[in-house]
């Protein structure tokens, strides 16, 4: 077992003024702002995961200490070194967890991001309000992107300054052949209208776009219709990106009501591109906002949610306490299908309470999650921190502070081009070498 790295600017933590006879134990943690304080709650579930050593020196050299407990708890070490004190440091694992199914790291292309953002030029006439409107006045975010003829075409959201619930939501189409540089289309190419889908759209409209293509060329949409009080997951098809039918519900009828968004369905990578790719004669597709669900399709037009033994939907996972996705997770991009199983880039929010402290509460940053291949609902492996955080001012301050928000990735010029939403805002990018 690989114990880490131990702190070697540690100092003690006391208790001041406890009561005569008192045994509670604080755990001193190393943060951004220095040694913090943790609460006795951790202690004792520290306590309750099997100790690993119980006596004898920790190191030599200017310090040794004797152990009175070793314990393992949220991925650190914790060290209690006598009745009033302790120390904890990372755990660092590595005889026995193997991190090479991680993509990754991803750069930020601070040199051209933000690459996407509102505009008062794109200019059409809304059906349902009969006028012409600047449909993507107030912002544009959260981005899905496929590959075709060597051009990066990204569908995007964008919200207008007139629709109730901070603007009314509709769908975009920008061209790039390098990457970062997009043409945005005059005319939105997903909105509410006068059609079957109307009641379920407005008027909060149509969200967080994730594109797909078929083996036989198809582009297969998922996306969130928001009426304004309840998200619900759709699915739409197109030959070109540019036409596209709405299909209806991806959870059909029996969850109409139920709240449902971000499905992101596994691909593999074929001849450089991202493609749907099947299981067992079923394509997947991972689903939630606070929690993950799954569903299974033969076409990705129809499709049946994945129910456990008690007939709930099924969790695939969920958050956790202590860790920066400790509020809620959602899919990200399109999972991959490689050698090693599924890999599915996830957003998170970090909760207020009993989260990552060193990142701000409700800050939304992503992780990685590796399924199995063979049975998509096993979880394999997961990161115990994010990968992208917001970090830089467009990131930190925008409608929602505190947000990346992951949404499209492709492989472009032997890279990994991982496209996101920025405080809900505008659009970004950051790229990792593609290793086949």
């Amino acid at each position: 077992m690989d114990y880490g790295t131990m702190p070697t600017n540690w100092s003690m933590t006391s208790l001041l003024q406890m009561p005569a006879g008192s045994t509670r134990t604080y755990i001193g943690r190393k943060g951004i702002n220095g040694m913090q304080i943790i609460g006795i709650t951790e202690l004792t579930e520290a306590c309750l995961i099997n100790p690993l050593m119980r006596s004898g020196p920790i190191w030599s050299g200017t310090c040794s200490l004797n152990i009175d407990m070793l314990s393992l708890f949220q991925h650190r070490w914790i060290l209690v070194y006598g009745m009033f004190a302790a120390i904890s440091w990372n755990c660092t694992d590595s005889t026995s967890k193997d991190i090479s199914w991680i993509l990754g790291p991803f750069e930020k292309l601070d040199s051209v991001n933000p690459i996407l953002g509102p505009s008062d030029t794109l200019k059409f006439h809304c059906p349902v309000l009969d006028s012409l409107i600047g449909w993507a006045e107030k912002d544009v975010f959260n981005p899905a992107v496929v590959t075709k003829d060597d051009t990066v075409c990204m569908v995007f959201r964008a919200e207008d300054m007139i629709g109730k619930y901070h603007g009314t939501s509709r769908l975009g189409l920008a061209m790039s052949s390098n990457g970062y540089h997009f043409i945005a289309a005059s005319n939105p190419i997903l909105y509410p209208d006068h059609d079957s889908m109307f009641l379920l759209e407005w008027e909060g409209g149509i969200e967080d776009p994730r594109v797909v293509e078929r083996e036989d060329g198809l582009f297969v949409m998922t996306y969130t219709a928001y009426d304004g009080d309840r998200a619900r997951l759709c699915v739409a098809s197109s030959p070109d990106l540019r036409h596209w039918t709405k299909h209806g519900l991806v959870l059909g009828d029996q969850h109409k009501d139920t709240w449902s968004k971000a499905g992101a369905i596994v691909c593999s990578i074929e001849e450089g591109r991202l493609k749907a790719t099947q299981i067992d004669g079923r394509y997947w597709m991972y689903w939630g906002d606070k929690h993950v669900y799954a569903c299974t399709s033969k076409d990705l037009i129809h499709w049946d949610p994945v129910y456990a033994n008690d007939g709930e939907l099924h969790i695939v996972f969920g958050p956790r306490k202590g860790f920066f996705d400790s509020d809620l997770v959602e899919p990200g991009p399109s999972p991959i299908l490689t050698a090693d199983g599924i890999v599915l880039l996830y957003n998170s929010r970090n909760a207020e309470m009993l989260g990552d402290d060193d990142l701000p509460a409700f800050t939304y940053s992503a992780g990685q999650i590796l399924l199995d291949k063979d049975d998509p609902l096993q979880v394999l492996d997961r990161t115990d921190s994010y990968f992208i955080r917001p970090d830089r001012p467009y990131e930190i301050s925008g409608q929602i502070d505190q947000v990346v928000f992951i949404q499209g990735m492709v492989i472009f010029q032997d890279h990994w081009w991982l496209y996101y939403g920025t405080a809900d805002s505008k659009i970004a990018v950051a790229t990792a070498p593609f290793d086949d």
